[in-house]
């Protein structure tokens, strides 16, 4: 937020989505619950309502107390973006609130919206609405008709209650079953989907996870394939990229030495997290991490929800909108979302803070575009490994051309997989594009098959030619 954004906002003076307040009180957060209930918006304190630049005294260790009185005292709990900006040697403090994906957010049990430039009250029938807008325009709260409560860990349900139990340190009345229902994560005795996916008790088709450790595009040391429950899925996805990472120890003269891992911590749980809550889990493809040793990549199947762009992803200009509601509402109970619409924007912050470069180049790219824009380019692309049905070692080698493409197509019509391979369904070897300077070209190659639908081909000599020396060739 720059300063000269702030000063024509004040200017302009108060409305739907801005509000001023002299000092920090229960009036900024009423407004805070007002925003999250509406459209969003921004607090200004430190500024009166004729637009006057008063001026606050504020220091991180007060800003921080806001924070917590806030947290503390709305339902869903929520927790602003802050923002101090100095304007005429003055500090004042900016509140950057979303537009709230679960409502109705309560403020000391009472709830608030934002009409023009005042809050009020909403009406009985206003808070039932919003929240019958929440769960009925989100998947996951709806009955899954091939499973019944038999089909989850009543164990995994009260380690959940436990967890909320000890972020909150109040001790719930109900277990079980009746505290899932009391969640509306079970609704006329039937189990959500949302449900299902957070405490299945044995394998589980739809959360299919595959995390591998990579030497070269193809060789793999390690891997796990996960097909559980999505809180242990999280865990256990952690645990595997955190011991691929290298470590150093920094020796501070604390009497306990620092860890320093080569990628931070923080924004990979932020992203595993990501994955796990936004997946689009009707789509029939897997979630893939490919561990290499110069960059970790993660793939999600599904486009991005509601209309959002990667350009007002990454500006953070946006109205969060969550693809699962239930999903996204049980990680946060147990603390491990903290604020909604906002985890893009923190991962590239602590990126950022660590000269890493956050590559995101072909999100909600669609994908059979995408394919038409290699060809069209001249990218020479041939399939390189396989491992799936329908592919078959004749598969291997093949290059993708316009008539491969079609079949690709077809295949991904009949079997919903992804046409670009991004599934993980096949990988591709790129000889030719109009950025090399030289060409590839396979010399010695072994086709090697691990199954009838899983192989690869091993290149032991490849050489280079330099364009121009191709076309003498020719």
């Amino acid at each position: 937020m720059y300063k000269n954004d702030i000063i024509h906002i004040i200017n302009n003076g108060e409305n739907e989505c801005v509000e001023f307040k002299t000092s920090f009180g229960k009036e900024v957060i009423e407004s805070i619950v007002a925003f999250s209930n509406t459209k969003g918006g921004k607090v200004i304190v430190g500024v009166s309502d004729n637009k006057k630049i008063a001026g606050i005294n504020v220091s991180d260790e007060s800003i921080q107390n806001w924070l917590n009185q806030i947290k503390q005292n709305t339902e869903p709990q929520v927790i602003p973006e802050v923002i101090t900006v100095e304007i005429n040697k003055k500090n004042i403090i900016v509140f950057d609130v979303i537009e709230y994906p679960i409502k109705p957010v309560a403020f000391k049990n009472k709830f608030f919206k934002r009409v023009a430039n005042s809050n009020h009250l909403m009406s009985i029938n206003e808070i039932t609405n919003e929240h019958l807008r929440t769960i009925n325009t989100s998947w996951d709260f709806y009955p899954d008709p091939n499973h019944s409560v038999k089909d989850i860990s009543i164990e995994k349900v009260n380690g959940f209650i436990k967890k909320i139990e000890q972020r909150t340190q109040n001790k719930t009345d109900f277990k079980g079953l009746v505290f899932l229902s009391k969640l509306e994560f079970i609704r006329n005795n039937q189990l959500s989907f949302g449900a299902y996916l957070l405490f299945v008790k044995g394998y589980c088709l739809i959360s299919d996870v595959q995390v591998g450790r990579f030497k070269s595009e193809t060789k793999i040391i390690d891997s796990i394939s996960l097909n559980t429950d999505l809180f242990s899925e999280t865990d256990e996805i952690i645990a595997f990229i955190k011991k691929h990472l290298m470590v150093e120890f920094i020796i501070t003269g604390e009497p306990q030495r620092t860890e320093r891992f080569d990628y931070p911590l923080d924004a990979i749980r932020e992203i595993v997290v990501n994955m796990i809550v936004h997946r689009d889990y009707r789509d029939s493809s897997g979630s893939i991490i490919k561990i290499f040793d110069d960059r970790i990549e993660f793939y999600n199947p599904g486009n991005l929800f509601g209309g959002l762009t990667i350009k007002n992803l990454l500006s953070g200009k946006y109205s969060s909108k969550t693809r699962n509601n239930l999903i996204a509402k049980a990680f946060k109970e147990i603390g491990l979302i903290e604020r909604y619409g906002s985890g893009i924007m923190r991962i590239q912050k602590i990126c950022n803070e660590l000269n890493l470069w956050l590559f995101n180049p072909l999100w909600q790219i669609n994908e059979r575009e995408y394919l038409n824009e290699l060809l069209k380019s001249k990218f020479e692309i041939f399939i390189l490994a396989i491992a799936s049905y329908p592919f078959t070692k004749n598969t291997l080698g093949k290059l993708i051309d316009k008539k491969m493409k079609n079949e690709l197509l077809e295949i991904s019509d009949k079997y919903k997989i992804s046409p670009v391979g991004e599934g993980g369904e096949f990988e591709s070897f790129v000889l030719d594009s109009p950025l090399f300077k030289h060409k590839l070209e396979i010399k010695k190659s072994e086709k090697i098959m691990e199954s009838e639908n899983c192989g690869f081909i091993h290149i032991e000599e490849i050489i280079e030619i330099k364009k121009q020396e191709k076309l003498l060739r020719n």
